[in-house]
Formats: structure tokens, C-alpha cells, sequence
């Protein structure tokens, strides 16, 4: 808060109990010093002007707004220490907050970044909800009223907060900052806590880049831009840019309420069933401590991802199998003699993996015995709908012209593709040959025994 003013001539030197110092502000209700306690502790001391004091159904407004004022929360806020409403002149006592406000301190050093821009983000926000609790709406929160203490950013002036009740008084027309009051609240309709959360959003962006999002020059200008305009945010941190989209929504049934806001820079889902007060001993702890989780965005898949089954439009990984297992006609055992066992495996067991079709199992081609199977017999790689790409295709598949050379098993204009010539692996086997042989010569043995015998 810059620092006071020299006192008038018709200025007070003291109110009640208390020493005034010097003029902090002046403001529709009345004007706001610097006193000093017994204890010699500065405070703010802000006393009713006579159209407020003199005027019953105001001042009995203004009453109501002290005493739901006094039921917020003070981390984040000024604390009001006493109000003496029935004297002449009414004043109220606050906690004074040694510090710039947000808006000069920007104008000064420039925006902030990086951890003091997470900190006035969850400590505003903290305060939002502790007065939303209350039952109290700001209307006016900007970057005039929020003052940087030592101890932190506070929210101050609740010289224009209303009471949530719906009453119709002259604090219910339009007041506020064009720059960073919601549509409706321009429009006069439909005011509610959300107006607070569209300021919010405002000052956000000023905070981080050093400039209103509706901007801040001729006031017709400002609320067309507000009304009908989105807002300028180039600057935002990405971390901070959803929420503070969000808020900035020209439908106040689509922002979120503060404590929806806080929880999401607090890192937390908004679904989870935490209180209010809850939420803001989070925001206070987060607050103190400097330890504050990013803002939560949209929600991400975590984890390894199990992938899809294929289809149209769907997109195989890992390796696939070079056929459907099992797919297509099944060919039967072949009919003559029977082969006799074998005497040994010169070549060991065939080795079997998730990705080796079991032998004699699938089609007569995958053995050598004939042309593979088409692909597209079935769901899968290749298969009715199933992807045009490598893994369905073979590694040195090449699209396009009538030469057009395709992977091995496939059908290029519907005509079979012949495959290379291979050894059959039967007659491969050591042990074939000689058992041959030793059955032709038992045969003719045989043969010759029955000649004899006839």
C-alpha cells in the first residue's frame, strides 16, 4: 500500500481509541487513514461519509456487509478488528497491510513469473473462497486490491462486497472496474460469486503479462471487448492458461466456482469430495510453505496404455503375426502308409514362440505345401477394414503403378502371388532314406516268401 497522505485541516487526529496518521484512500462510502492502536500497531481505520451515515437504509446495509465481513477467514484477507457502527461517524478497524498493491508493484518491476505468480494465484483464490463462504460477493476484485505484505498477497476493500441475499439496494447497481468485471455484471443481470472468478481470471493475466485482457482504454471500448471480445492472454504461462480460460468464460454457468479454482491449482480433481474449509487450510498451507502442486489441466491418461484392437480407422503396434492363426480352409492328414516313428531329431525340437504358427496346424501353404493363405480372411492385421501400413503390408512393401511389388502372401489385382520353391522339409530328414530302403526290402522279402510258398 503506498504510503499515507498528509492529514487536512478537517481531517480527524484521532477516532475512538485511535491515533490517525495520515490518509491512505478515499472512496464512494468515505475515506480510509493510517491510525495507530494503544499498542502502537498501525492499522486501517475506515470511516462512513455523511451520505452513508446520515442515510438509515445504508448504513444499515452497510452494517450487514461489516458483520459478514468479520466471519471471513483473515490468511489471505485484511481482518477487521473492531467496527463501530453506532457512532457518528460509523468506522471500521483493519488490519493494516504494509505493501504495494498488485497493480503498482507491476508497474514498477513488470510482470510476475514462475513461483510468486503460483503463490497470488493460490493465495487470491484462497481468499475468494474464504469470502464466498461468508456469503459476501467482492464485485471489485482488482489488481488495486490486492496488496503485497510481507506475509503474503492480501485482498482488501469490501467497501462494495454485497451480502448474497438477493436485497435490491443502491450497493446492487453497477459498480466496478470495467476491466475486470464480468459480462453480466455489466449487463446488471445475474450477479453472483462468479463475477469474483471472471475478475480473477483477469487479474491473473494482468499479473503475468502486465496488461488487462480486455485492455484498460476507453470504457465503451473495454466493455465491448468484455461483452462480446475474447481476451487477449498471449503471455499467459501455459500452466496457468487453462484455468485462467476458464474462468474467463462469458457464461458464468460454465466457470468454475472458487472452490472448483482452487482445487485445480492446488493440483486436486475438482470431483473429489473435500470441504470448503478443507480446501482452504490446503490453500493457506500452500500458501505459507511455497509448496504448491502445477495447476490441473485436463485430465490425462497415466500409466502404460493398453493398446486398442484394430479396425478402421485404429492403428496396430508392436509385431504382428504373419497370418491369422488358424484362418482359412483347413486341410486334411494326408492318406497312405504310415511313416514310422522317427529314431531321433537330428535337428532338435522346432523351436515355438508367441509369434510361430504351430506346425501342420494352420494352412498347407505356411508349410511349403502350397501358395499361403490370403490375408484378409479374418479381423485383424490386413484383415476387412483392418490398416494399409507396414505391419499389415511386409517391411519392403511399395504402393502404386500396375509392377507394383507387394510383401510376401499378399494378392496384388486379386491373382495369387506363386511362392519360391521350397525344399520339402520331409525328405529333409536323415532317417527317411534308410527307412525307405529297409521297407522295399522287406516288401520283396515278403514278395519271395509268398512266390515260394504257392
Amino acid at each position: 500500500m503506498p504510503g499515507p497522505e498528509s492529514l487536512s485541516s478537517s481531517d480527524p487526529t484521532s477516532i475512538g481509541d485511535y491515533s490517525v496518521e495520515g490518509r491512505l484512500g478515499k472512496g464512494g462510502q468515505g475515506v480510509v487513514y493510517l491510525g495507530r492502536d494503544r499498542d502502537g500497531e498501525e492499522v486501517a481505520i475506515k470511516v462512513l461519509n455523511d451520505q452513508w451515515a446520515e442515510n438509515d437504509e445504508l448504513r444499515a446495509r452497510f452494517e450487514k456487509e461489516v458483520r459478514a465481513a468479520q466471519k471471513v477467514a483473515s490468511f489471505c484477507t485484511a481482518a477487521i478488528h473492531e467496527a463501530c457502527l453506532d457512532v457518528d461517524p460509523p468506522f471500521v478497524v483493519s488490519e493494516y497491510v504494509d505493501g504495494p498493491s498488485l497493480q503498482a508493484a507491476v508497474a514498477k518491476s513488470g510482470p510476475r513469473r514462475g513461483a510468486s505468480l503460483q503463490r497470488l494465484a493460490v493465495n487470491t483464490a484462497t481468499a475468494l473462497v474464504a469470502i464466498h463462504k461468508a456469503g459476501i460477493v467482492h464485485r471489485d476484485f482488482k489488481p488495486g486490491n490486492v496488496l503485497l505484505g510481507p506475509d503474503g498477497p492480501r485482498v482488501i476493500d469490501f467497501g462494495i462486497a454485497r451480502v448474497d441475499d438477493g436485497t435490491a439496494t443502491l450497493t446492487n447497481s453497477i459498480v466496478g472496474t470495467p476491466s475486470y468485471m464480468a459480462p453480466e455484471q455489466i449487463e446488471g443481470r445475474g450477479i453472483t460469486d462468479k463475477v469474483d472468478v471472471f475478475a480473477w481470471g483477469c487479474v491473473m493475466a494482468f499479473a503475468s503479462t502486465g496488461n488487462a485482457p480486455f485492455g484498460a482504454d476507453s470504457v465503451p471500448a473495454v466493455v465491448h471487448r468484455v461483452v462480446s471480445a475474447p481476451p487477449s492472454l498471449d503471455g499467459v504461462p501455459e500452466e496457468l492458461l487453462p484455468v485462467v480460460q476458464a474462468c474467463l468464460d462469458k457464461d458464468p454457468s460454465r466457470r468454475p466456482a472458487a472452490k472448483e479454482l482452487l482445487m485445480r491449482l492446488l493440483g486436486h480433481d475438482p470431483a473429489d469430495g473435500a470441504s470448503t474449509e478443507e480446501v482452504v487450510r490446503e490453500g493457506e498451507r500452500a500458501a505459507e510453505t511455497g509448496v504448491i502442486a502445477p495447476p490441473q489441466g485436463p485430465a490425462a491418461p497415466s500409466g502404460p496404455q493398453t493398446p486398442m484392437p484394430s479396425g478402421p480407422g485404429r492403428p496396430v503396434t508392436g509385431p504382428q503375426p504373419p497370418y491369422p492363426p488358424n484362418s482359412g480352409p483347413q486341410t486334411p492328414p494326408p492318406v497312405g502308409p504310415p511313416t514310422p516313428p522317427p529314431m531321433g531329431h537330428p535337428q532338435g525340437p522346432t523351436p515355438m514362440g508367441p509369434q510361430t504358427p504351430p506346425p501342420n496346424m494352420g494352412h498347407p501353404g505356411q508349410m511349403g505345401m502350397g501358395p499361403p493363405p490370403p490375408p484378409n480372411m479374418g479381423p485383424g492385421p490386413g484383415g476387412p477394414g483392418g490398416p494399409m501400413g507396414p505391419q499389415a503390408m511386409g517391411p519392403n512393401t511399395t504402393m502404386g503403378g500396375p509392377n507394383t511389388t507387394m510383401g510376401p502372401g499378399t494378392y496384388p489385382g486379386g491373382m495369387p502371388q506363386q511362392p519360391p520353391a521350397q525344399e520339402d522339409p520331409v525328405l529333409s530328414q536323415g532317417w527317411v532314406i534308410p527307412a525307405v530302403l529297409v521297407t522295399i526290402v522287406i516288401l520283396v522279402l515278403i514278395l519271395v516268401l509268398v512266390a515260394l510258398s504257392g
